[in-house]
């Protein structure tokens, strides 16, 4: 049976995979060192819908799955080469899907020094992992902030991303630069993905599909950014992780070392968003528009073309649809 490691398994696009590849009946572990990004409260009861249960308050290093023999959890971080390559030493993994990142533009002008730590550093200690002990693919996560504001739409990964406006977006084009170093030097098989603003239930507090939902709910003002006109690649996670899953069948048909988005190839205005959100909840939002935030860009548009040719990907759900799910889901979890 294949062994996988999900790094990040706690997180919104890790917690999705873990479900996907447990259904798959393989053996997976999931790492995750649970930081205090968001609320940790999210991340438990994410872990908690896997079988993960917390004793005592405090979560055990190793913990077995009560729900699912095949999957088990571990708190580390992978910024901790020395635990992280003892992990690859005894468990000899066949697939990564690395996924743990710090994440989000606009908290990198706050604190760039957890950006360098978790995505420089911790990529390159998995990198290493995977040279030391051999693994037969790796896919990990990038995103299509490394397009900047790319000029030319649909954003394709022929575009050049040597113009990014944040250090998150930094960061990631660095780790798709290392992938194809360690690919070429050391013969791993590795794939980045441009992620386009992923949404859908068990999302993150911190992107706009969640906040605005909140927001609307309590009664509280959404700040919106340059008139609500900026536009997003909306991208729903079922329609993600079966483009990942897709892309593990098909990875030994893909070259060594490639880069592809996965997105929506919709992009649709963020005035847009808050009016469907609007009519699922019922409720009109309080606006206050303000000035657009630094690092942010105007429009953001995944070309599918590659995807789709090598792996069969092609979104099914339309922004209507989805934002309807994460609604429904949203109002049973804070119940």
């Amino acid at each position: 049976m294949p062994k996988y490691l999900v790094t990040g398994s706690a997180g919104f696009i890790g917690f999705h995979v873990i479900n996907a590849l447990i259904k798959m009946g393989v053996e997976v572990i999931g790492l995750d060192n649970i930081n205090d990004y968001y609320d940790v409260n999210l991340k438990f009861a994410r872990l908690n819908e896997l079988g993960v249960d917390r004793h005592e308050g405090k979560w055990n290093k190793l913990l077995d799955s009560r729900k699912y023999a095949g999957y088990c959890f571990i708190r580390m971080s992978i910024e901790n080469k020395e635990d992280l390559l003892n992990l690859f030493r005894s468990e000899r993994f066949d697939y990564v899907i690395h996924l743990a990142a710090q994440a989000g533009v606009r908290y990198s002008l706050e604190n760039p020094d957890a950006y360098i730590q978790s995505n420089i550093i911790g990529f390159f200690n998995i990198l290493e992992a995977c040279r030391q002990y051999p693994v037969k693919y790796l896919l990990y996560a990038s995103s299509s902030s490394v397009y900047g504001n790319n000029s030319k739409v649909p954003f394709s990964e022929e575009d050049n991303v040597d113009s990014p406006v944040s250090l998150y977006a930094a960061t990631k084009k660095s780790n798709e630069l290392m992938a194809y170093t360690y690919s070429h030097l050391y013969d791993i098989p590795a794939t980045g993905l441009r992620f386009f603003t992923v949404y859908g239930p068990w999302g993150r507090p911190d992107m706009a599909v969640y906040k605005f939902t909140e927001a609307i709910i309590k009664n509280k003002p959404i700040q919106v950014y340059a008139e609500g006109k900026l536009q997003r690649d909306f991208t729903y996670i079922d329609d993600i992780i079966s483009g990942i899953i897709s892309i593990l069948k098909e990875q030994k048909n893909t070259p060594p070392a490639l880069i592809m988005n996965i997105g929506n190839n919709n992009p649709v205005s963020v005035n847009s968003l808050i009016l469907e959100i609007e009519r699922c909840l019922g409720k009109k939002a309080i606006i206050e528009f303000t000035q657009m935030h630094k690092g942010d860009v105007n429009k953001t548009f995944a070309d599918i073309s590659l995807i789709n040719s090598l792996c069969g990907f092609k979104p099914q759900t339309s922004l209507k649809d989805g934002i309807r799910e994460f609604c429904s889901w949203y109002l049973q979890y804070i119940s």
